[in-house]
């Protein structure tokens, strides 16, 4: 009889409680179907594209409550990826990325502000280089729903500007190569 009580009870707590909480996404990098991308001219000629082959993270997202959103993110700096080889053998070395001494890049938000259906900014702590500055940037929902294999899945999209020499990188490229354009396109699987 307690623990036909004690069910009941557990029952009727859950009816009671809000029928909408955050859910825990974990971001889809083995499909690969998310991407920590960078852009910043070179020499003020054209422009270097490349992206981060292996990163991590999850999020949190609940529609109903979107101000509750957070997200972690963890990057393997040697993963950078400009397709060409030589230059990434830079880009990983002292004059960049030091990969040896900063094997890892994150943010962690600490905050989100809704700004419109599906749109919003995020504030968080961004380490890059051995330097942690907190940072916001614009994030829109691109998507959410039920995925062909029977999960659910959200997708975001944000984009920020960073100053290298905020970061401790200030190898001369020119001025027009003094900040590095990140985009961040996930989608996540609801656990």
């Amino acid at each position: 009889m307690k623990k036909l009580l004690l069910a009941l009870g557990v029952s009727a707590a859950a009816t009671l409680s809000p029928l909408t909480q955050a859910a825990t996404y974990t971001i889809d990098t083995k499909g690969a179907h998310a991407f920590v991308q960078f852009k910043i001219q070179h020499l003020g000629y054209s422009w270097l594209l490349g992206r981060f082959n292996t990163f991590e993270g999850e999020f949190e997202y609940d529609a109903a409550a979107p101000e509750k959103s957070e997200i972690e993110v963890t990057i393997d700096t040697a993963s950078i990826d400009s397709n060409h080889a030589e230059r990434d053998k830079h880009l990983k070395g002292s004059d960049f990325l030091n990969v040896s001494k900063f094997p890892q890049s994150s943010f962690k938000s600490t905050g989100f502000k809704s700004t419109g259906d599906g749109e919003g900014v995020i504030s968080g702590d961004f380490t890059l280089h051995g330097v942690t500055k907190n940072i916001s940037f614009p994030v829109q929902l691109i998507g959410e729903g039920k995925d062909p294999w029977g999960g659910y899945r959200a997708g975001f999209s944000g984009t920020t500007t960073l100053k290298l020499s905020d970061y401790g990188i200030d190898y001369n490229l020119g001025p027009a190569s003094t900040h590095v354009e990140i985009e961040l396109h996930i989608e996540g699987i609801r656990q």
